[in-house]
């Protein structure tokens, strides 16, 4: 049976664009992961998290691409001050609600700079959050201070292509590394230094791989391919899965840099 390819289905956008963002924070007010899954530790986002706790210790940071403001609220109890910024204002009124003294949110599109004075913030950190911000951190970050950055990378998942063809599609368009590279480049910064992490993922049930490739999309959508493509997604899943759940590349890019 072939799979559906649910690109073709109405009301399909595309991951991690302005309307995608958009229609997340309306349905969830939340940007967090819906399926169920195991990793191996330590692992990209453990890492990174590690470092980000240390680097804000004591100190004024920024989280640019906070999202609903979680990572931001557990980062506030090392820092002195943190400044959250979204693009997506249900993200940051979501926020607002659970929000400690130490803790502010802000509405803003990084593609159109950042809305802070020079040298507001001894630090600053991006998980998971917009590559645009690097070239204006060296405005807001004061001179010495550091900025940590996360990045999916390429390969995450890369196992599900071959294994559900259609439901999945190969990773299209510029190189993560790449516009990493060009980013920070022209960005000016004092020191830059990438590291690429790769570890394993593993999806617990047939439903959780469906929940992987309609994070964001509407639930209209998921019930359509969970209609369609469940039957022949469990015989797969079946068939490769081990007693810890279905294998997949983890994958993420740790970006370290001295303003």
């Amino acid at each position: 049976m072939e799979l559906i390819d649910p690109t073709r289905l109405p009301g399909w956008l595309i991951p991690h664009s302005l309307a995608w963002y958009q229609q997340l924070g309306e349905t969830e007010g939340a940007y967090l992961y819906p399926w169920n899954s195991i990793r191996e530790e330590p692992n990209g986002e453990s890492l990174f998290d590690r470092e980000v706790m240390n680097m804000v210790k004591g100190r004024i940071a920024l989280d640019v691409g906070c999202g609903h403001g979680e990572f931001a609220l557990k980062s506030a109890r090392e820092a002195k001050g943190i400044v959250g910024l979204d693009v997506t204002d249900k993200f940051v009124s979501k926020g607002l609600q659970s929000r400690k003294a130490n803790v502010s949110f802000v509405v803003g599109n990084t593609k159109d700079g950042l809305p802070f004075a020079s040298d507001t913030f001894d630090c600053a950190y991006i998980r998971k959050g917009p590559t645009s911000a690097y070239p204006n951190l060296q405005k807001v970050v004061r001179k010495g201070g550091e900025v940590l950055g996360l990045h999916p990378g390429e390969s995450t998942g890369k196992e599900l292509n071959a294994l559900f063809p259609n439901l999945f599609t190969p990773h299209s368009g510029a190189s993560v590394l790449q516009l990493l590279k060009d980013r920070l480049h022209m960005s000016g910064f004092a020191k830059t230094a990438i590291d690429f992490v790769e570890t394993k993922e593993f999806l617990q049930s047939p439903l959780d791989v469906l929940k992987y490739r309609c994070f964001g999309q509407t639930p209209a959508i998921f019930e359509e391919l969970q209609r369609e493509n469940s039957d022949a997604v469990s015989c797969i899943f079946k068939e490769h899965a081990t007693d810890q759940g279905l294998a997949i590349t983890f994958s993420r890019y740790l970006v370290r840099v001295v303003v």
